[in-house]
């Protein structure tokens, strides 16, 4: 974690994404106003004292909406990668050290997964389960799951052909002893950066499916649903798509930033060593 908070791309991502955190996690508290709260009095109203950020098309405050589609949001870009990763992780690590007949059905599986148009397949995952935000992050997960497939796999084959694996094996341990001691402690940096990066992939596919309606039942407030809702009515309030266009473009900005420090930390100690070796050898 020193690493990551070496550079400043990784504080300013750390920073955004606490922030974040701390809406989704206390953004309902925070509300001044109910965000379901219609008031006729003050449709498309401007900020104001009582209104920061003005009403929408039928007067309910903003703000309120902001902080608790937060929640939503993130939750719901949380779920996603939390189903890609189970979906992914556990058949690469499998597929390394449970033969051919694992190996050969999980690359077809995910081979599959990669094909599946992501449109067409999240709306007949909402037709077949329901239009719920949980059924459509069970679409988002499936499809971003070969991401750690490969990812995963990739760093766990060099791992699993080292000498001191096979050492193991011969010694007696299981494979679950070999996979859990040896294995995912070099497999957890590279999950890591993709959880990061598919995080925010997973936010934007979020945000694409609620600003077309998709996974949410109005008047359920999202990111994407508010952003749709603003567009609609530029001409009266030109200044509302851009807060939620900015809190989507910041989230993702920070998940990316997060996933390039978390990759490149680790090169950083080498590198400054190898330069404190040159300016010796120099002397």
């Amino acid at each position: 974690m020193r690493r990551v908070l070496a550079g400043r791309v990784g504080v300013v991502s750390v920073a955004v994404l606490a922030v974040i955190a701390l809406l989704a996690a206390f953004g309902p508290l925070l509300a001044p106003h109910d965000p379901l709260l219609q008031d006729p009095r003050a449709i498309l109203a401007g900020p104001s004292a009582q209104h920061w950020l003005g009403t929408d098309n039928l007067g309910r405050d903003v703000l309120s909406r902001l902080l608790a589609g937060s929640t939503l949001s993130l939750v719901a870009g949380v779920e996603a990668v939390a189903v890609g990763l189970v979906l992914g992780v556990v058949p690469a690590l499998l597929s390394v050290h449970l033969g051919r007949v694992v190996e050969w059905v999980s690359l077809r599986v995910m081979e599959t997964f990669v094909t599946l148009p992501f449109l067409v397949f999240a709306v007949a995952m909402t037709a077949l389960l329901g239009n719920g935000l949980q059924q459509a992050m069970l679409a988002v997960g499936i499809l971003i799951a070969p991401g750690f497939y490969r990812v995963t796999r990739a760093a766990a084959l060099p791992v699993a052909t080292a000498q001191y694996v096979e050492a193991a094996v011969l010694a007696g341990a299981s494979p679950w002893t070999v996979l859990r001691r040896h294995v995912w402690p070099k497999v957890v940096p590279a999950v890591a950066v993709s959880t990061a990066s598919l995080l925010g992939a997973s936010l934007v596919i979020v945000s694409s499916l609620t600003f077309l309606g998709i996974g949410i039942t109005p008047p359920t407030p999202t990111w994407g649903g508010m952003l749709a809702t603003d567009l609609q009515y530029l001409y009266q309030r030109p200044f509302g798509p851009f807060v939620p266009a900015a809190l989507i473009v910041a989230t993702v900005g920070a998940c990316n930033g997060l996933a390039d420090a978390l990759r490149d930390g680790p090169s950083r100690r080498p590198a400054r060593r190898k330069v404190v070796a040159d300016v010796a050898a120099s002397t």
